[in-house]
């Protein structure tokens, strides 16, 4: 590996370095796209539950304990629950794409990297093929078709290389761009669900359970008849 870089010139070098920053990323985003994937359908279930009773601060908990983009938007809005419709579809459209820059932090760099690797290489490649006719001129005419040959393909490995680094990092862009998007797709669901859920919960009445205590001295108050029995 060490020989081979060796024999690629400087630019070798420079591609290694890209190489470590691609992986590196993709190390690091990954690790933040899983932790921030949770299971949507069930994190809202909890929470319908919890709103429906209007308990809120509970709610605000579950939210604030949660990681990852899609609690933090529904959080938004759970914080806002006295706000009309309208306003609460904007409050999470706009947590929304204050989140958006967040899941694609870094996508950019992977992206150019995949971009600029083989033009890296092929710059290598013609630096290396005028270096070998240089020395070729210097000769005057005494190289042979082996020092030629030779000359070319230590030339070539930089493009090699090149691919070799855009390929795979273009693959990995594109795996965590695809994940970005379902973390996007996810924050869209849980914000314009958990505003229907709190103007559902808004709109309906409160249901005061009475017990069978109360209701008897209610009863005995306004007069009720108590029956009594005498013996014969």
């Amino acid at each position: 590996m060490i020989e081979m870089i060796s024999k690629g010139g400087p630019l070798m070098w420079l591609l290694l370095a890209c190489s470590i920053l691609a992986l590196g990323i993709f190390a690091e985003r990954l690790f933040l796209f899983h932790r921030s994937t949770i299971n949507v359908g069930e994190f809202l279930q909890g929470l319908s539950n919890l709103i429906q009773k209007r308990n809120y601060a509970e709610a605000l908990h579950e939210c604030a304990g949660t990681p990852g983009p899609v609690a933090r938007v529904i959080h938004s809005a759970v914080i806002r629950h006295e706000s009309s419709r309208a306003e609460l579809k904007e409050i999470v459209q706009e947590s929304g794409q204050l989140e958006v820059p967040r899941l694609e932090r870094y996508l950019s760099v992977m992206m150019t990297i995949a971009y600029i690797a083989p033009l890296i290489g092929l710059l290598g490649t013609v630096i290396g093929l005028v270096d070998t006719f240089v020395e070729f001129n210097t000769l005057s005419g005494q190289a042979t078709i082996a020092d030629l040959s030779r000359g070319v393909y230590q030339s070539l490995i930089t493009s090699a290389a090149g691919l070799v680094v855009a390929i795979p990092t273009f693959i990995l862009y594109s795996y965590l761009a695809t994940y970005a998007r379902t973390l996007m797709h996810d924050m869209e669901r849980g914000g314009i669900e958990v505003v229907n859920i709190i103007v559902d919960a808004r709109n309906q009445p409160e249901i005061v359970a009475f017990s069978d205590r109360d209701t008897s001295s209610e009863d005995a108050a306004n007069g009720g008849s108590v029956p009594v029995t005498s013996d014969q």
